[in-house]
């Protein structure tokens, strides 16, 4: 019996870790989007680029909300807490840098989907 418990711990880790590294490779490449529109910010295809990465941060953080508040859904409550006020934050920074763009209001969603891929990853 011991042997079918362990299996099931492996199981339910490995799923974990998966899920894990899924959301921190998607706040990544929404970050490596947002850092290739600033460092090519005169393109002439700027505005599209930008917006389509904008959105796709807006859907990442989006996903993240939709989890966080199921019932189901394991994490402690303050840090659930924490990371939908943080959400909001980063929504409202989004619809900043899509109906006002500027290079340098980037840095704060890039920075924040770097520092949460990394903890994420275990990483600091």
């Amino acid at each position: 019996m011991y042997a079918t418990q362990m299996q099931a711990y492996r199981t339910v880790e490995k799923t974990t870790e998966s899920g894990r590294d899924i959301e921190a490779s998607a706040l990544t490449q929404a970050a490596m989007r947002l850092k290739d529109c600033q460092n090519n910010w005169d393109a002439a295809d700027r505005d599209t680029r930008l917006s389509e990465a904008l959105r796709l941060n807006q859907m990442i953080w989006s996903i993240f909300q939709g989890e966080l508040i199921k019932e189901d859904n394991l994490l402690p409550k303050q840090l659930k807490s924490d990371i939908l006020s943080l959400s909001i934050f980063i929504d409202k920074k989004i619809i900043d840098a899509l109906a006002y763009p500027a290079p340098e209001k980037l840095n704060i969603i890039i920075n924040i989907n770097l520092n949460l891929a990394a903890g994420l990853r275990g990483r600091p």
